[in-house]
């Protein structure tokens, strides 16, 4: 298994488990000095000494893959570098380390930075001209969202009930959806013009009015979050109330994703879905037409077959406007997203933009090596009259490059030659010679030289010895 950090999870899974090293050694019939080889990244694991490792320790091949590692790694490197912490350069090395061995660890640090921000932000640092301070509830769910491995078993189970009870075969299932809502809540359907709104649920009348603007995908979507909200909410408010969230305006929107993530299991059950998403190898438009969803529902449902016993392919999943503000996120392929800043212009899904309506793709290779099959495709929300823009987003997906078989998009593509170097964002990416490099990195020093003009807005020179970390770089 290639993978660094798979010695750091081994010893971390053993010792969590009270297990000796004489005892897995015994258990996998290796000696006790080959394991500690293994342990301190000096052996590799073979295909079979790894599937003896799931077995005895009861994890799956996700628990040793070091995507989750990998993930809190960068987001411990993001950290370190912030310049106002003032502190000693990090090495990546013990980024790493402190990932893959501690962490629990790793996750406070983590938690105690984000109180800093918070502090931060309150005391100042992100205020509107008329004082109002700005809080970011939605940062609070994403995290939630990832932590839980944006996967509900309990919601799945209560959906795939709801869902085999709905006549979709036979009547269709809008239709379905609305003969439920009209039978078992006494709730009448219409659809007409909604200024200013797309959905509107009166209690009182037993009325849903779905605006006319809305195509049909999404009136079913419409009709499905509903059915969540009626029938899945004594589910979903223990879920809610159990993860404190920080403020009313975080519980909101954590109580609305869960109930968005009802309603799309409705809509694509887990099983069918998962099949279907093997047989048609991912073909996202396919996905989408077969079970009468837009692409960006069929983008998110495979961000979320993460079941124990039956996982769809890691995919990460993304949301972002032209300005590239980041409206959705979520990663189970270990790519690591940057949490503060833009990211890196050089990426796919900005030169889908330039293609509206169809799939771009690229093999994008991020400064450590780790290489992903990434694709993306604008969506476009219809404009409510004439005049308006109609508000366009790109939603982009992708897996490890060792997935790629399995996904269309790798078709007909040479790997080496057609991968593309990416960075995390600007302000974390050491490449020095991209010429979209639109901030100086955070790391290293500029070094400019007035009668040179480069191909890089910003030259720069590493960090020597000593500098500090994220030291805000002084022209020369």
């Amino acid at each position: 298994m290639s993978n660094p950090l798979i010695g750091r999870i081994v010893r971390r899974l053993r010792q969590e488990q009270g297990m000796t090293q004489q005892k897995l050694a015994s258990r996998l019939g290796i000696s006790t000095s080959y394991l500690n080889l293994i342990e301190h990244d000096q052996r590799g694991v073979t295909a079979t000494l790894l599937i003896k490792l799931t077995e005895i320790l009861q994890v799956d091949l996700a628990a040793l893959s070091g995507s989750d590692e990998r993930q809190i790694e960068q987001a411990l490197r993001e950290t370190f570098a912030d310049p106002l912490l003032g502190t000693a350069p990090v090495p990546e090395s013990e980024a790493q380390l402190l990932a893959a061995s501690a962490p629990a660890a790793a996750q406070a640090i983590l938690g105690l930075y984000r109180a800093f921000q918070a502090v931060r932000e309150e005391t100042g640092g992100i205020t509107l001209p008329s004082g109002r301070k700005i809080l970011l509830p939605n940062e609070e769910t994403r995290d939630f969202f990832h932590q839980h491995a944006n996967h509900f078993p309990e919601i799945e189970a209560a959906a795939e009930a709801l869902g085999a009870e709905l006549p979709a075969a036979s009547l269709g299932m809008n239709h379905a959806l609305a003969e439920r809502l009209r039978q078992k809540h006494g709730l009448v359907v219409s659809v007409g013009p909604l200024p200013g709104a797309l959905r509107i649920y009166d209690p009182a009348a037993r009325h849903l009015r779905l605006s006319e603007i809305l195509p049909r995908e999404s009136r079913g979507f419409q009709m499905a979050f509903q059915l969540g909200l009626l029938e899945g909410r004594d589910l979903i408010e223990p879920i809610v109330k159990a993860a404190a969230m920080t403020t009313p305006d975080a519980a909101s929107l954590l109580r609305i994703g869960l109930i968005n993530y009802f309603a799309g299991a409705i809509l694509m059950p887990y099983a069918p879905f998962l099949a279907a998403a093997a047989s048609l190898r991912h073909d996202v438009e396919h996905l989408a037409m077969r079970f009468g969803v837009s692409f960006e529902q069929a983008c998110h449902r495979l961000s979320t077959l993460q079941r124990k016993g039956a996982r769809g392919v890691p995919m990460f999943f993304l949301r972002v406007d032209p300005a590239g503000n980041v409206s959705k996120r979520f990663s189970a392929a270990g790519f690591p997203f940057a949490r503060f800043g833009g990211n890196c212009p050089r990426w796919v899904i900005y030169a889908a933009f330039a293609a509206p309506g169809s799939v771009r793709v690229q093999i994008a290779q991020l400064p450590d090596g780790a290489t992903y099959l990434c694709f993306a495709r604008t969506i476009v929300a219809p404009a409510a009259h004439w005049g308006e823009p109609p508000a366009t987003r790109v939603v982009a997906m992708g897996c490890e490059i060792g997935r790629a078989s399995e996904f269309v998009y790798a078709d007909g593509i040479e790997i080496e030659p057609a991968t593309v170097g990416i960075g995390l964002s600007c302000r974390l990416c050491d490449r020095p010679d991209c010429r979209s490099r639109a901030f100086p990195p955070l790391a290293h020093r500029l070094n400019l030289d007035i009668a040179t003009t480069s191909t890089s807005p910003y030259r720069f020179e590493p960090a020597r010895s000593g500098a500090i970390a994220g030291d805000v770089p002084r022209r020369r």
